[in-house]
């Protein structure tokens, strides 16, 4: 099997010291069946498809209108990594340069390991510094070498002299044309909040998955349409809702399916690593453009002094705390599969026996795809 990393002399990029280092020196992890890409710039995962299918549900990159950045820095787009913390600094940190997101999303990767291929699994090492949060990360991922299934594990690892805050959170995010107005987004996650609204109170209080107020108006989640209204302006219209899953579910889990591409993208993993699921909503000029499946340890989108005087939502922390030279490891779980061109959506994911079982969202004769793996979360 031809396992290599896989060089395109793209643009370059300015480090510390006047070096340059190729921005696009993408990482790639190739099985029978399905490749996972990675580019070091950045540490997103920019392309997760069938090899016999053009496909990349994680095709997105980010618009100027959204993003101010550095010259040169890499751009958000695909899967990635939010961490120090989600959304904006404060505005002293900003003032001293801390990005939206933080600063993993926007440095450069050292690739540890080059794949390669043992018992039936392909892995690869990374690394990143984070030079003002003061944390490292090392990130290993595994893949099927013979299904469809990936194990991400990041450890985090706060270098400072002092305890301090952080957030992570996963930032999956699908765009067109996997993302069409077909596209259903499922989850078991249950009470939720949008960000532009008070928070509620207590989860009796709160919406509940699929449905929520937005804007005014009832909205459902599970699809998103286009704003004509929309669109003879160059607005961009997003919102973000947050949701927490019952105190009962050892696992929370996301699934997009897109119908018309015979296609499924979803992740699992442990409510003990990632409390919330943010399902975030972008559209440009009225037509899709975006949409965020991110999972993580906040619901809260507000840099840490509104998030420490809030304290806990819906019974669930806000932030998390690692103590100096203190590392913590997260993992996570991401899949492919084939649906037929009629599938309703998961109604029902469980992970168990070495595969992860999907149930069709539909009331009679509901149909049963099951991806079987290898790979498992480590025991605490």
């Amino acid at each position: 099997m031809n396992l290599r990393i896989i060089y395109c002399h793209c643009f370059l990029i300015l480090l510390a010291g006047g070096r340059y280092s190729r921005a696009e020196e993408l990482v790639t992890l190739r099985g029978k069946d399905v490749e996972l890409v990675v580019a070091p710039a950045g540490g997103a995962i920019v392309r997760f498809r069938f090899r016999d299918d053009e496909t990349n549900p994680l095709n997105w990159e980010v618009a100027p209108d959204l993003e101010r950045r550095p010259e040169k820095a890499p751009v958000l787009r695909g899967h990635f990594l939010c961490l120090d913390r989600w959304g904006a600094p404060s505005a002293a940190e900003q003032a001293h340069g801390m990005p939206f997101h933080g600063e993993a999303p926007l440095v450069v990767w050292s690739v540890e390991k080059s794949p390669k291929s043992s018992a039936g699994t392909i892995s690869a090492e990374m690394s990143c510094v984070l030079p003002m949060a003061g944390m490292r990360v090392a990130r290993r991922i595994a893949l099927d070498e013979a299904g469809s299934v990936a194990l991400v594990t990041e450890r985090v690892t706060n270098t400072n002299k002092l305890g301090r805050l952080y957030n992570m959170v996963q930032h999956p995010s699908i765009a067109p044309p996997f993302l069409n107005e077909g596209t259903l987004v499922d989850t078991n996650a249950q009470e939720g909040f949008v960000q532009d609204e008070p928070v509620p109170a207590s989860r009796s209080n709160a919406g509940r998955w699929p449905t929520l107020k937005i804007q005014g108006g009832e909205v459902d989640l599970r699809r998103f349409r286009s704003d004509q209204t929309d669109a003879q302006t160059d607005a961009a219209q997003h919102d973000v809702s947050s949701f927490v899953f019952a105190d009962q579910e050892s696992f929370g889990w996301v699934a997009a399916t897109s119908p018309s591409h015979k296609l499924l993208l979803g992740y699992v993993w442990k409510t003990s690593d990632y409390p919330w699921l943010n399902i975030w909503r972008y559209r440009l000029k009225g037509k899709l453009a975006a949409r965020g499946l991110e999972f993580g340890t906040t619901g809260y989108h507000q840099p840490f002094p509104v998030l420490v005087r809030q304290g806990r939502i819906l019974d669930r922390p806000t932030y998390e705390y690692l103590d100096a030279d203190e590392a913590v490891s997260k993992s996570y779980l991401s899949f492919l599969a084939r649906v037929p061109a009629d599938f309703e959506g998961v109604g029902e994911l469980r992970f168990e026996g070495g595969a992860i079982r999907l149930r069709e969202k539909r009331d009679v004769n509901p149909r049963r795809i099951e991806i079987r793996t290898g790979l498992t979360f480590s025991p605490p």
